[in-house]
């Protein structure tokens, strides 16, 4: 993974930096759960020292250019230390689930320091079982979802061995930019914006019709984003003005059984995954009192176009759709159908070509316009005009992997609250399972357990429906997702 020192960010990564304000921050990650005691601090500190060379960006910071003018530099940072990056944290008696989620909301309330490494990560131990955590945050200029999966795998192994952590490859970190040099190089990136402009146009003219094609979708791109703008998404208690706390909550359910059930009714796993959400939604917001009748929800659902040539390149290769969270549908199977036509006809539709126009035109001026530029659009991006909530699913490796001989059992993604936005629900497959992991406000959500189990209850719905044999006959433990259940119930037998 080659990342170079000066490499300027996209516009669309820098959209990320120009959302953080007003208590709304973009760190993304995963909260990843392991089985066995954990390991020393110094010797998880040399596991991922011994590592760091494979991804040199973990060792760049952020630079802005003179006057803001054009995206900031990925810069080499001199004082790098990677025990600023790699902490420890303990949890209280007794060393529970409650425990354990109100550290990690904690941990998740505050952004991530600009002038190092946009990365952490936090070994949690002291649970009453034999088992511990990483908390992984990283920001979402620097990674996507899936790039962000490429990065947390660098942790860890196919196979359970341990074993004295490889030696740190020698790195030397090249010199930070002087103001003047920077200078030089607006001068140049503006210098060099016509020839882009004329290479452009020499592109266009040498395939035509192609050229033809992509300027006609973007245009119908647009305007569907014009027109969802004047459809507005609607009121619901957690679109309010956020404050700087954080809760999360996790669940994790079967991957063969989602696949069962797309199966059984048609759609994809995704498909299946948002009619969950949108089934959990129903049944909080009906506590709410929330009028429910005809109500749909609309999510901002990423969708990676990152190449298999792209895997384990960071930045952001996404575009995003106005996904449909058909609450007010009562039957579950009518939800997920309703999910899966809407889906279908988002696919064929020009949404992803009108990001695609934007952002291109955005990255003709990111080396020499200011950034105040890019704000409106990124501003459009997040709008509660057009979404409720984030929404994310990417896939995850469908093999289990090791930290230090150590099992990871678990990986609950984590999403980002932007502007207005109290909740958000990234989801993501790990080894025969679908993780669940809830961001919210809880001073907009406070009750975000309870929507977990109302996101067992649509799970449940839908197994009921496509007739799919309970686990373990029935036995209510052995249905509970969270980390540690499963050993309660042998503990208990």
């Amino acid at each position: 993974m080659a990342h170079r020192h000066l490499e300027r960010l996209t516009s669309f990564d820098t959209s990320f930096l120009a959302n953080e304000r007003a208590n709304g921050h973009m760190a993304i990650g995963a909260v990843l759960m392991c089985e066995g005691e954990a390991p020393g601090h110094e010797e998880f500190i040399a596991h991922v020292r011994g590592r760091l060379h494979q991804v040199p960006r973990l060792r760049q910071r952020l630079l802005e250019p003179p006057l803001r003018l054009g995206t900031p530099f990925w810069v080499d940072d001199p004082s790098f230390d990677v025990h600023r990056h790699v902490k420890r944290a303990a949890l209280g008696p007794p060393g529970d689930d409650e425990r354990f989620a109100a550290l990690v909301g904690e941990l998740l309330a505050p952004p991530l320091d600009r002038r190092k490494p946009l990365w952490e990560l936090i070994l949690v131990e002291g649970f009453a079982d034999e088992r511990f955590a990483i908390v992984y945050r990283t920001h979402h200029a620097m990674a996507d979802g899936i790039s962000a999966v490429d990065i947390g795998m660098l942790l860890f192994d196919i196979e359970p061995k341990a074993g004295p952590a490889p030696a740190e490859a020698p790195w030397t970190a090249a010199r930070t930019p002087s103001r003047r040099r920077l200078v030089r190089l607006a001068a140049a990136g503006l210098a060099a914006a016509p020839r882009r402009i004329v290479s452009w146009f020499r592109r266009a003219g040498e395939q035509p019709a192609r050229a033809a094609g992509r300027a006609r979708d973007g245009i119908a791109g647009l305007w569907e984003v014009a027109w969802n703008l004047l459809r507005p998404a609607p009121a619901v208690p957690f679109n309010r003005p956020i404050g700087g706390r954080r809760g999360f909550a996790w669940a994790s359910f079967d991957l063969a059984e989602f696949k069962q059930v797309k199966n059984a009714f048609g759609g994809t796993v995704n498909d299946v995954s948002l009619a969950v959400v949108a089934g959990g939604l129903r049944r909080w917001l009906g506590e709410q009192g929330v009028r429910l009748e005809g109500l749909e929800l609309k999510a901002l659902v990423p969708v990676s176009v990152r190449t298999e040539d792209e895997r384990g390149e960071l930045g952001n290769r996404l575009t995003a759709m106005r996904g449909p969270l058909p609450v007010g549908i009562e039957d579950p199977v009518e939800r997920l159908r309703a999910v899966s036509a809407a889906m279908d006809r988002l696919k064929a539709s020009k949404q992803p070509y009108a990001a695609e126009a934007i952002w291109g035109i955005n990255d003709w001026l990111r080396e020499f316009a200011p950034q105040a530029v890019l704000r409106p659009t990124a501003a459009i991006n997040f709008s509660t005009r057009l979404f409720n909530l984030l929404v994310t699913n990417f896939p995850g490796p469908q093999v289990g992997f090791y930290v230090l001989g150590r099992p990871l059992s678990r990986i609950y993604p984590i999403g980002f609250l932007a502007k207005d936005h109290g909740l958000a629900v990234a989801i993501l497959s790990y080894d025969g399972q679908v993780g669940f992991g809830l961001l919210a406000d809880p001073a907009l959500v406070p009750d975000a357990d309870r929507l977990v189990a109302h996101l067992e209850a649509a799970v449940e719905e839908l197994r009921g429906a496509a007739q799919i044999a309970s686990p373990a006959g029935g036995d209510e433990l052995a249905r509970d997702p969270r980390p540690g259940f499963a050993r309660e119930r042998e503990r208990l037998a």
